[in-house]
């Protein structure tokens, strides 16, 4: 099982510049996302075939 939690970790600390989730992973990713004390500072971006890159704001979305 992916550790998404450490990988969001990774992603706000500037260790990973994205992270890309297929439409296989995304239920199971959305559930730690949505839990994540930074949620509005992550940036999902759709892209063909239902992949999704994900990459981190420095400032919260609205």
């Amino acid at each position: 099982m992916t550790d998404y939690a450490q990988q969001l970790e990774q992603l706000a600390k500037g260790e990973m510049v994205s992270l890309t989730i297929t439409k296989e992973d995304f239920l199971a990713f959305r559930e730690v996302l949505i839990k994540h004390p930074q949620f509005k500072h992550f940036r999902g971006e759709a892209l063909q075939g239902a992949t999704i890159v994900y990459t981190f704001l420095q400032e919260a979305r609205a």
